[in-house]
């Protein structure tokens, strides 16, 4: 197993927690039409379907960790996902990866003593059954001769996985935690994988990571979340964190990371700044494409002009969606 400390920072271990957790449920399925074929999504937000294959957002818009980073990349590529939610075909990596991550979550369900690798191999087995049966459509993600893969390869993930920690040897305060709360005048919302708490109230948040890890260039990027995380944490419990740690487990990597509260604070402003941005997007319809080297992963090539699309009409703001920000507000002034 390999540990990278972030430049910087420091390691600091934390003694599990004693805490049990309730039993998490699958991901809501669901399937709508993109340019007239049909494709399977997973729907995390309350979506209402259009006839023109939009999944229109039912509820007010919030800032996550992801919706900032497509803001960043590419305003236009925020508006087809955040507002528009127009359908996008996921890939066999992204289904393995939601199949993983809710076998890990079910795992914590569990006494400690049944935690074992085999047990976990069933919940992998188990949860691509399960979220099958209730949505047949998505074994055409994989395709039927490669289901035996399919789990092969989750299963490999979950060995790495008890390559790095015992799941037996603690409990986890939470997983799978939702966080929706507002600080600072942005919206927050996301779903943390876990939470550890010392006896000595120290937090660890982890998050697992079905890919491998980054390099350093890119560090920085898989920080943004777990910072975010972090504030979270921060406003919702009144601690900072102790210790952030990603989980790669296609290589057995971990990216550990220790914030402290003054950078905390400097990061929601940096959250601000981009909240900002986007609320004045939202109140005039103004999304413009951001060309870059991400665009040739893009599946909105068709709606977008930097490729000769169409840009659709603006739906409008979502419901409940807050006001423009005042025209004195210097989004970048953060």
């Amino acid at each position: 197993m390999g540990v990278r400390i972030c430049p910087g920072y420091r390691a600091a271990g934390v003694t599990p927690p004693k805490l049990s957790v309730p039993r998490p449920t699958l991901p809501n399925v669901s399937t709508s039409a993109n340019a007239g074929s049909p494709m399977t999504t997973v729907d995390v937000s309350g979506a209402t379907p259009a006839s023109d294959g939009r999944g229109l957002a039912g509820r007010p818009l919030a800032l996550s960790p992801s919706r900032a980073a497509d803001f960043k990349q590419c305003p236009l590529l925020y508006r087809y996902r955040a507002i528009d939610r127009f359908a996008e075909t996921p890939t066999t990596a992204q289904t393995r990866g939601t199949v993983v991550h809710a076998a890990l979550e079910h795992l914590f369900g569990m006494p400690a003593s049944l935690r074992t690798r085999e047990s976990a191999e069933l919940l992998v087995e188990g949860a691509w059954a399960a979220m099958c049966e209730e949505r047949p459509e998505l074994a055409e993600i994989i395709g039927a001769a490669d289901d035996t893969k399919f789990i092969a390869d989750a299963h490999k993930l979950i060995a790495t996985y008890y390559t790095m920690e015992n799941p037996t040897a603690f409990e986890a305060d939470a997983v799978e935690e939702h966080i929706e709360i507002t600080s600072g005048g942005i919206r927050m919302r996301g779903f943390i994988d876990r939470v550890d708490v010392a006896p000595t109230g120290e937090v660890r948040v982890v998050d697992y990571k079905t890919g491998r890890a980054p390099g350093a260039a890119f560090e920085a990027k898989a920080l943004f979340q777990m910072k975010f995380y972090a504030l979270a944490i921060l406003r919702t419990r009144g601690v900072v964190p102790h210790r952030l740690q990603l989980m790669y487990l296609s290589d057995g990597q971990q990216l550990v990371y220790t914030p402290d509260r003054d950078e905390l604070e400097r990061f929601e402003r940096t959250l601000t700044a981009i909240w900002s941005a986007i609320q004045a997007a939202v109140a005039t319809g103004d999304f413009r494409p951001q060309r870059s080297r991400l665009c040739s992963m893009c599946e909105h090539k068709a709606r977008c002009p930097e490729f000769g699309g169409v840009i659709p009409p603006y739906p409008g703001p979502p419901a409940g969606s807050p006001p423009a920000p005042s025209p004195a507000t210097d989004p970048g002034a953060a």
